[in-house]
């Protein structure tokens, strides 16, 4: 029963927090079959992979040093930090290189790193939970575990991953080869880096003083890529509402339909309206498009006819205009 509350507990929660990072991400939702294999990614190939590495390197410093206490501090200070954010940063990798027309700003490299390392976590707090809770102290270590785990320190790997796929997504909306190159190393390096101080922080002030300080150094960071989201969702709104006038203009949308594709509540408002309908999907879609239309047209001005831009704005245009006639 214990094996179970810790995949439970394990799971649940992070499924509940990569249903809120879809949430976030309003206006151009990104393919659910693509966020579930990056959720299975992190919790499958990424933790499977860094417990046998990290394992492996920590037995050989150890080997080395003879020291049980520095095999521990290297591998949780230096190794995990390394390979956990290059394991979970190439499903965002994968993402952005072999679906690239899915990948058009920089909330979708959050999203994506974001449910990768969600998926990570599930994975982790599920080991963490049974074996140094439930094994160790049974029933009150479990519920003790789990409230480490989820309330103090469950945004962790989405928050270190978020850099790398910020990274990319700067890299994807940039001409210049330089900084193709330098966001996202720029990134990934901020990943490692930000996981080595959380991990660092007990060995450096051990006891009660050292869960105080990383809580507090996780949710300040927690916290300030939360107001950066915020202000990434507002951009993403004015983006739409600059790039869709033109199609107003040109009677592919009507101006109604123009003033809900950048307004959360009224986009909301004409879904619940339609809830139940099979005006639902369509409606949904229609405003699905409007977002990438709107992303295509920002590319183009921006990168050019980069990836056929130039054919996928008038692809759009064409299913905008038929689905704007069905859903007047």
């Amino acid at each position: 029963m214990g094996f179970i509350l810790s995949v439970i507990f394990g799971f649940a929660p992070m499924l509940v927090f990569a249903l809120l990072v879809y949430w976030l991400d309003r206006f151009e939702k990104e393919p659910r079959h693509l966020l579930g294999g990056a959720f299975v990614w992190g919790a499958v190939v990424a933790a499977g992979f860094a417990f046998f590495i990290n394992t492996l390197l920590g037995t050989g410093i150890f080997i080395l040093t003879g020291s049980e206490l520095i095999a521990q501090q290297t591998t949780g200070s230096v190794i995990a930090p390394l390979i956990e954010e290059i394991l979970k940063g190439m499903a965002v990798l994968i993402v952005f290189y072999f679906y690239r027309k899915e990948f058009d700003s920089v909330l979708d490299g959050i999203v994506y790193a974001g449910i990768t390392a969600l998926g990570f976590a599930a994975t982790e707090n599920t080991y963490y939970i049974y074996n140094y809770g439930f094994l160790e102290s049974g029933y009150p270590g479990l519920f003790t575990l789990v409230f480490i785990r989820v309330i103090l320190v469950g945004w962790q790997h989405p928050f270190y991953t978020a850099f790398f796929g910020i990274g990319l997504a700067l890299a994807r909306l940039s001409s210049d080869w330089l900084k193709r190159l330098f966001f996202p190393i720029t990134g990934l390096i901020a990943s490692i880096l930000l996981h080595s101080i959380h991990n660092t922080i007990p060995a450096l002030i051990p006891g009660v003083a050292g869960i105080v300080v990383g809580t507090v150094f996780d949710w300040t960071g927690w916290i300030g890529l939360s107001i950066f989201i915020l202000y990434v969702i507002y951009h993403e709104k004015k983006l739409i509402q600059s790039e869709l006038m033109e199609e107003v203009q040109l009677g592919i949308i009507t101006l109604e339909q123009y003033l809900k594709s950048f307004s959360i509540i009224a986009r909301l408002k004409a879904l619940v309206k339609h809830l139940g309908k099979p005006s639902f999907r369509t409606i949904s879609h229609f405003y699905q498009l409007c977002a990438e239309l709107a992303h295509k047209k920002h590319q183009f001005q921006r990168m050019g006819d980069e990836g056929g831009n130039l054919k996928i704005i008038a692809q759009l245009r064409s299913e905008l205009a038929e689905l704007s006639q069905m859903i007047r």
